[in-house]
């Protein structure tokens, strides 16, 4: 059976990523619209309603209006943009964060796919907090850092087009001082904190690659949970998935550094538990594309679950 996608916002940056993907697949149909319609929308409307699975690549304003559009109860959806990630309704689209989430997407309307930084800190703490290992109500901070790709044309073009403008040679850039990122609700949601977490994000002059990283004082924490024991129970949680893997202890012990840029065009995302035993202290650390297990391949292994087929079959560029 073939199934008929469309993707809304196709010539964007996370659009562009996921059509790469799914190219050459002869169980996909693609619903595209020319340059000219892209904006028309009645044509829009029309394939909308025409498709099996809609993939939402659209400012949030946009997403929602394209929902609203929806009239064909079959219709299916998968939002790459922030607008539902917690709304109700929608599925979080995030396969490894449970055990029972695959089946949930599979049979889902309604998929909301996750942050690129709340994939990385989601997979880090759940895990601990769903062992005990980190209270619900602790305060917890999340560090991360990536490539300027994840803020779409705009940002892309701030650090590569000289004559864009606010073109910048920035090396490195803090941004969210305000600390109201939009990925903080869905990092506590699905992380299952009480309390927001503190969320630093950052962009460094590379287009695209992540390290999301939550230190962590053991010693301040109920239980003085050892450095093994959070390695153990990440190691568990992943145990046979496909794309979240935790380094062995042998591999952490043996790495100086993280490059952040090391997974990209891939849908893995890969976990490191580092510690100080002596200190009590961690450094809980996922490195992942922003752009693949962040945005589009996650996408892609979405609509595979949704369709029945390989959940590996064009995730990877």
């Amino acid at each position: 059976m073939v199934t008929k996608v469309f993707i809304d916002g196709e010539a964007g940056t996370t659009g562009l990523q996921i059509r790469a993907r799914l190219n050459g697949r002869d169980d996909l149909d693609f619903i595209s619209l020319g340059e000219a319609k892209r904006k028309d929308a009645g044509a829009r409307k029309e394939a909308l309603n025409e498709a099996d699975i809609v993939i939402l690549c659209l400012p949030d304003d946009a997403a929602k209006e394209a929902v609203s559009l929806i009239e064909n109860a079959r219709t299916r959806v998968i939002d790459a943009s922030t607008a539902h990630r917690v709304a109700d309704g929608w599925v979080y689209g995030f396969p490894e964060m449970s055990s029972a989430q695959r089946q949930v997407i599979s049979g889902a309307s309604r998929v909301t796919n996750p942050g690129c930084y709340p994939t990385g800190a989601i997979a880090l703490v759940k895990p601990l907090v769903d062992a005990g290992l980190v209270p619900e109500g602790w305060p917890l901070t999340v560090n991360a850092v990536s490539g300027y790709s994840g803020g779409g044309k705009q940002m892309i073009a701030e650090f590569e087009d000289t004559d864009a403008p606010g073109h910048t040679k920035e090396a490195y850039r803090a941004y969210a001082l305000s600390l109201a990122h939009k990925h903080v609700p869905e990092m506590q949601k699905n992380m299952g904190l009480q309390n927001p977490p503190l969320f630093t994000p950052n962009v460094g002059r590379y287009a695209q690659g992540m390290i999301v990283e939550v230190p962590l004082q053991l010693w301040a924490l109920p239980g003085e949970p050892e450095v093994v024991a959070l390695h153990e129970t990440l190691a568990e949680a992943y145990d046979g998935q496909r794309f979240v893997s935790v380094a062995p202890e042998d591999e952490i012990a043996a790495t100086t550094k993280l490059d952040p840029e090391q997974l990209n065009g891939t849908n893995e995302l890969k976990l490191f538990v580092f510690g100080n035993p002596k200190t009590k202290q961690a450094r809980l650390m996922a490195l992942l594309d922003n752009l693949g297990k962040g945005a589009s391949g996650q996408a892609v292994q979405c609509l595979n679950i949704m369709i029945g087929a390989d959940e590996a079959l064009g995730v990877n560029l």
